[in-house]
């Protein structure tokens, strides 16, 4: 097994020899570049060595080389050797993350060493990401509730998404819970101990719309008595989340355009520029497409931040989530307010999925919190007419679908916990999966 993997840069041939040979008997996979333009392309976050780089070189150098390789991945260890080396170098490049600096000539073993590692230290990073990325999607399922194949397709597109450093859309009506999945984004992505801002769009007049979002120097307007920090500024780092980004004005499109083109900032009343780095998640209740057929929305910004999207389906769309959906919220009311949460009845059951939720998971959980708080249901929409003959038989088979799915997913596929959840035998646990087409392995892990 390999002591680790080397991606080594030097102008140097002899040097490159020499090194391949050293580490390579030390039981390392090393790769030998000429050009440190050639390490960049082989570099991410997902690279399982460290790089190590001679300073001195035409072009990009290893401090430039340094600076490249940290804005791709600020983790990933980088050793610099230089044959002049001195105090101010070495400190420049300490200062600007490098793991170690090795002055020729060196020892072998010297080398070696620190290779060693610094490799260790990137399979420990490796290791936690890892981690930390099976923890948050067992934290996601808990926070996008739900058994419907709708609401698993948005997990899975969550997932695929979150790690990748492209902006995202998300389309759904008011109260669907577009902020929640952008936060997922977030939280589950490479940004996630970096700030999360979230701007609503429509709730910020015209004319303050430039100091919110790029700040203020002192004495910019009447009233600025100190500089102010905007949201852009706020949020870099991490993510800007654009809620109902369709209302925005035209004008101000044009400004936020530029920001995330240029990928800096003036605030109002400067003239120094500060640069920003960022991910964008805008949401949206309009088809922003035809919102630029009809002139309201700028095609430059439309394509600028649509490059993927996520679309959230409405409740009276997957009524299969509503049951497990009510219970959680419920069960979070009661918790914070000290109560134990009332049991649904078959009545309560009916009137949940009879109701079409015009204010979805919003309206919801306010129904859920009156429940847990012993305050009832309000009345539902009534059942249309073609689904009352047989309406409770389906509404109890719904509900019973719903609430082993649930367990499914809290147990993550364990069989032993379903069934203690649901207090059932095995035999019967089986019959029901099998009447409803439940497969566990769609919820484990």
């Amino acid at each position: 097994m390999s002591a680790g993997q080397i991606l080594f840069v030097d102008d140097e041939e002899p040097m490159r020899i020499a090194v391949k040979q050293w580490l390579g008997l030390a039981g390392f996979d090393v790769t030998v570049l000429a050009r440190p333009e050639g390490a960049l392309g082989r570099l991410s976050r997902d690279f399982p060595g460290i790089l190590v780089s001679d300073v001195r070189m035409p072009g990009l150098d290893g401090i430039g080389l340094l600076k490249a390789a940290q804005a791709q991945d600020p983790d990933l260890p980088v050793i610099l050797v230089t044959g002049h080396g001195d105090i101010p170098l070495a400190v420049e490049a300490m200062r600007e993350g490098a793991y170690d600096f090795i002055e020729k000539p060196f020892a072998p073993e010297r080398l070696a060493q620190a290779v060693g590692r610094a490799c260790e230290k990137r399979r420990l990073v490796l290791e936690n990401r890892r981690l930390r990325a099976l923890g948050a999607g067992d934290d996601m399922a808990r926070r996008l509730i739900g058994p419907s194949q709708a609401m698993e397709n948005v997990r899975a597109q969550v997932r695929e998404l979150a790690p990748l450093p492209l902006n995202v859309v998300i389309f759904g009506d008011t109260g669907c819970g577009k902020e929640l999945v952008a936060r997922c984004l977030h939280d589950c992505g490479p940004r996630a101990a970096r700030p999360f801002v979230a701007v609503n769009c429509a709730a910020i007049p015209e004319t303050m719309f430039e100091s919110e979002f790029f700040g203020h120097e002192a004495g910019a307007f009447t009233g600025a008595a100190q500089r102010r920090a905007g949201k852009v500024e706020h949020a870099h780092g991490g993510t800007l989340f654009l809620d109902e980004v369709e209302s925005m004005p035209l004008a101000l499109q044009a400004k936020l355009l530029r920001v995330l083109q240029e990928r800096c900032i003036e605030p109002l009343g400067g003239n120094r520029t500060i640069p920003v780095d960022l991910r964008v998640i805008t949401a949206a209740k309009a088809d922003l497409l035809a919102e630029v057929r009809a002139g309201r929305f700028r095609e430059d910004l439309y394509y600028r931040l649509h490059v993927a999207e996520i679309r959230l389906p409405p409740l009276a769309e997957r009524r299969e989530d509503i049951v497990a959906l009510f219970e959680s919220f419920a069960a979070l009311a009661a918790n914070a307010h000290g109560r134990t949460p009332p049991t649904l009845t078959e009545g309560n059951v009916q009137a949940l999925l009879a109701h079409d939720w015009p204010g979805n998971v919003r309206e919801l959980r306010n129904e859920a919190e009156r429940f847990a708080l012993g305050l009832g249901l309000r009345a539902a929409a009534p059942v249309a007419a073609e689904a009352q003959g047989d309406g409770l038989q389906a509404s109890v088979a719904l509900f019973e679908r719903q609430r082993i799915e649930a367990a499914f997913i809290q147990a993550q596929g364990d069989v032993a916990e379903v069934m203690r959840l649901l207090d059932l035998p095995r035999r019967t646990l089986n019959e029901k999966m099998a009447k409803y087409g439940i497969d566990r392995r769609r919820f484990l892990g």
